[in-house]
């Protein structure tokens, strides 16, 4: 598989060294087992170390050409309260390939934040689900945080090359009106916004790891992994910096079923059940009736339960 997506051959020739590199292992084993040759299983072990530092000296680069979603990665400054944000995406969808580019530069009051909400997005099946974290502001904005693959054009996602290398990290901040209308009204995804509980000054905290998080990856190129490096593994880590005691679980890493896990967590002094909880969370129907209407954001709150 490391051959497949990191190689720099055409399909055909990655194809033969694939196979070639299959035979190689298969006559190693067939001599291991009629001779137990060391001399064979020193040569096995020479080519895999041949192997690994091939595969080590493979890095991440800046040196692409971009989807054009992901052509920026947010990066900002803080002056006191105030935080700017440069390339905040406010794209206007059309379809997933037709749409009006807009990145903005937007500041934000950190003294006036008053909500995050995490959303989850399913778009295969009900194990896995994209996880987004937006914040609220008293004037009514809301800035929306994403880790994504960062796409080259042309390129589409793989779970499998998510492995292997084959796609670089890119942490977007967007408006709602972009990037959960995307899911909601474009892409047909089935989406969910659970208020997150928390004091203003984990809020806060929680923005700025954001804003740390956009300048290192605009500064230090990072390869995505499937599983150890991903929108939902991202999220956990800044939560844990503010809370080390918030317990791991398999739950993280097959983020479709964090609905349970954050209702274990949290939901449950709604006191509402776990059935009514995620059902008062489901914004799809809402977002599509909302349209690209400016109150957007308040409209797939309707349902919502106060985040503190």
């Amino acid at each position: 598989m490391a051959f497949w997506y990191q190689l720099p051959l055409p399909p055909i020739a990655a194809k033969i060294a694939i196979g070639a590199w299959g035979l190689f292992a298969l006559g190693v084993l067939y001599l291991d087992i009629t001779r137990r040759s060391w001399i064979v299983r020193g040569v096995y072990g020479l080519a895999l170390i041949a192997a690994l530092l091939w595969w080590t000296s493979i890095k991440p680069s800046f040196d692409h050409e971009w989807a054009p979603d992901v052509a920026y990665i947010v990066t900002g400054t803080r002056d006191g309260d105030i935080v700017t944000l440069t390339n905040v995406r406010n794209f206007d969808w059309q379809t997933e390939t037709q749409f009006t580019p807009r990145w903005e530069t937007r500041s934000y009051d950190l003294s006036k934040i008053e909500s995050v909400d995490l959303f989850l997005s399913y778009w295969a099946g009900p194990a896995i689900a994209h996880t987004l974290v937006s914040f609220g502001f008293e004037d009514g904005q809301h800035v929306v945080f994403s880790a994504e693959i960062r796409k080259e054009k042309g390129e589409s996602f793989s779970s499998i090359g998510g492995f292997f290398k084959e796609f670089d990290l890119a942490l977007i901040a967007a408006d709602e009106r972009d990037i959960i209308r995307l899911r909601t009204n474009i892409r047909g995804e089935d989406v969910y916004l659970y208020p997150v509980q928390m004091p203003k000054a984990g809020m806060r905290e929680l923005f700025l790891s954001y804003l740390d998080t956009g300048n290192h990856l605009a500064e230090v190129p990072t390869f995505y992994n499937t599983v150890t490096t991903n929108c939902t593994t991202v999220v956990f880590r800044l939560l844990r910096a503010l809370d080390p005691a918030l317990p791991f679980d398999y739950r993280i890493l097959l983020s479709g079923y964090l609905p349970s896990y954050i209702y274990q967590n949290q939901g449950f002094k709604s006191g509402l059940t776990e059935a009514e909880f995620r059902r008062r969370a489901a914004v799809s129907a809402l977002g599509i009736a909302a349209g690209d209407s400016p109150g957007f954001s308040r409209a797939i709150r309707v349902n919502s339960l106060p985040s503190r």
